[in-house]
């Protein structure tokens, strides 16, 4: 098991917190193949969604599951009682929003992550499995928060109705957040080798 020293657990913590923040404004987008790059220039389609669970997933990656985990938390607390960091801005009434469970879902994605990333050597598919497995808890614990949300009876608050809802934040940007798993997977096993943990 590869373990992470404290210096690198600050560092990843800092700018795991300046790529979740960024990366909440930065939308996904993937270029059309590179072979029509020559004929047709390069051109960039939207994903339709921000590169935010990405973030969290390479942070994990890189800096483990204290690192990923202290980002997360740093990024819940700034963003629920100072700044407007959050897709629909900010403040403590960001719990009563059904999206606020994916939120607070990457804390336990990022510790999942960070504990399979690290359980050996840096190898392309154990950093692919445990961007996987920090997906899946996060979209677990996120639907998890939406049943509860629609249990408690928020629903005035917002009149949703849970597939609709589910579908919205689990379903519809399910594929783009597994490309972006996949490019956290690569970037964080070029920087591993490069860094040499």
């Amino acid at each position: 098991m590869t373990t992470v020293s404290r210096p690198y657990i600050l560092m990843w913590t800092i700018v795991g917190l300046f790529l979740t923040i960024g990366a909440n404004f930065l939308p996904a987008y993937v270029t059309s193949a590179p072979w029509q790059w020559i004929s047709a220039g390069i051109s960039a389609y939207p994903l339709g969604f921000k590169c935010q669970v990405g973030a969290v997933l390479l942070v994990s990656c890189l800096g483990g599951k204290t690192a990923g985990v202290l980002t997360q938390v740093t990024y819940l607390l700034l963003g629920l009682l100072w700044l407007k960091i959050f897709n629909d801005g900010g403040g403590i009434e960001y719990l009563q929003k059904p999206a606020f469970g994916y939120l607070l879902a990457f804390i336990p994605g990022a510790w999942v992550c960070g504990q399979l990333a690290f359980r050996r050597a840096p190898q392309l598919e154990y950093l692919g499995l445990s961007c996987l497995c920090g997906l899946v808890t996060i979209h677990a614990i996120g639907i998890l928060y939406l049943i509860i949300f629609q249990l408690i009876n928020w629903q005035e608050l917002g009149g949703f109705q849970l597939l609709n809802l589910m579908a919205t934040y689990s379903l519809y940007p399910l594929l783009s957040q597994i490309v972006l798993g996949c490019t956290a997977t690569l970037i964080a096993f070029v920087l591993r080798r490069l860094m040499f943990y």
